[in-house]
């Protein structure tokens, strides 16, 4: 961290919580970094002359005549194309053991089963909601690499230390490291540390979409861990905390980064997907369940035992904005096939309903549990990599082998043109 000639230094730290410290100072900014004792920190909350400070590595150590030296300055990430490629942490700084980024300086301001069932609209923002145990990050990187997108910013929020060499190694190893850029905060780094890496990311895809007019996709993931960091933030404030712990400012804080979602005039954009993991599959709690009011939609994993798959499910999945683009930019038997589909699925959880129950199945349930099998097998299942054509044409040869054309409801035009017979 580069100093500023004639830095004031102050030396009387007036109160010291479990992560903040506070001081008397009449020159300090929200948001503005400093170094306190060596440590890195960053203001939180001003009320007069009284200034709180957030330490990211924690206050244990620091005494009250340490060292304070305000930068002058936010969080900067340093944006060009450089970028690309890079691995970064949460200040922006490389981790890769690459050379320093170096551009114009810019201030944070603040899957089959998706796409023929829940098509996501370029601009969108919308949730991965997933148990712990859901191989989500798998499904992230499956994302990243298939994406019809100019630019993939990655937000690792929370990290383990083998998911952060998962991303690195499979992006180098699918020759797609030159579109996509990561900043990364692993279990290893501050918790604190963890409330930069969005702003980070968004900040980078901001200068993409707007300097450079690219299409670019965001992935954010885990914004549970990024709650709860927010969680410790407001406790050590002695703030009141709102539903299940966390800050009565978590819709506005969550708000703050789904809003950067946008599709601009001159062709940029920005799209965001984030992963919220759930405890215990508890979706009412306030993280999912603010989410969900600020989003279009989300997109649910969950595992089929039928199958032994994590799929993505067709019932608790909703993209709001898929009729924007369904039948228009795809093809135009897309939203009957997908009606149809789900409505045949739905069928056979209503005829594993009965077996369960002790009730004689008949004919159609029997084929219904079949076609749901190979559905979730050939459609739903998040190892699936296909083209919305192809999905559509492997519906057609799903619904033509377990079922009669009557029984489908698709309009007859489109029956005669796709029914494979």
């Amino acid at each position: 961290m580069k100093y500023q000639a004639f830095q004031p230094i102050f030396h009387k730290i007036t109160r010291i919580n479990k992560a903040t410290c506070e001081l008397r100072c009449n020159m300090a900014s929200y948001d503005e970094l400093a170094i306190i004792n060596g440590r890195l920190a960053q203001v939180v909350k001003i009320v007069g002359d009284h200034v709180t400070l957030q330490v990211f590595s924690g206050t244990d150590g620091i005494p009250t005549d340490a060292e304070v030296i305000f930068t002058g300055k936010p969080p900067v990430l340093k944006v060009s194309t450089d970028l690309a490629g890079r691995f970064l942490n949460a200040y922006g700084k490389p981790i890769d053991n690459g050379p320093e980024v170096q551009g114009e300086s810019l201030i944070p301001t603040g899957i089959a089963g998706i796409d023929l069932n829940n098509t996501l609209v370029t601009g969108q923002k919308i949730p991965f909601f997933a148990d712990p145990e859901q191989p989500y990050n798998q499904v992230m990187a499956d994302v990243a690499l298939r994406a019809k997108a100019d630019r993939i910013i990655l937000g690792g929020i929370g990290l383990q230390h083998d998911d952060y060499l998962f991303y690195k190694n499979i992006f180098e190893n699918a020759g797609a490291i030159d579109r996509i850029v990561s900043f990364i905060n692993t279990t290893e780094d501050p918790s604190i540390e963890r409330l930069l890496i969005p702003d980070m990311a968004l900040t980078a895809a901001e200068y993409f979409a707007v300097d450079r007019n690219e299409k670019v996709l965001v992935l954010l993931t885990d914004l549970t861990l990024y709650c709860d960091a927010l969680s410790i933030v407001s406790n050590n404030m002695d703030q009141i905390s709102s539903k299940d712990n966390m800050p009565a400012s978590l819709y506005s804080d969550l708000a703050r980064l789904y809003e950067k979602a946008v599709q601009f005039p001159s062709g940029g954009s920005i799209t965001i997907i984030a992963v919220t993991t759930l405890s215990g599959g508890d979706i009412t709690h306030a993280i999912p369940d603010n989410t969900g009011y600020i989003t279009e939609g989300q997109l649910f994993l969950r595992r089929d035992s039928e199958i032994g798959k994590t799929i993505v499910d067709p019932f608790r999945s909703l993209s709001r904005l898929k009729q924007l683009v369904i039948g228009k930019k795809t093809r135009e038997d897309h939203p009957q096939v997908m009606n149809t589909a789900v409505r045949l699925y739905s069928d056979s959880a209503n005829a594993r309903t009965k077996l369960e129950n002790g009730f004689d199945l008949n004919d159609y349930d029997k084929r219904c549990l079949s076609y749901a099998k190979e559905y979730s097998e050939k459609l739903l299942a998040i190892d699936v990599n296909v083209g919305i054509d192809d999905m559509l044409n492997t519906s057609w040869e799903l619904f033509a082998r377990y079922f009669k054309k009557e029984e489908l409801t698709i309009r007859q035009d489109l029956v005669d043109k796709y029914w494979k017979n």
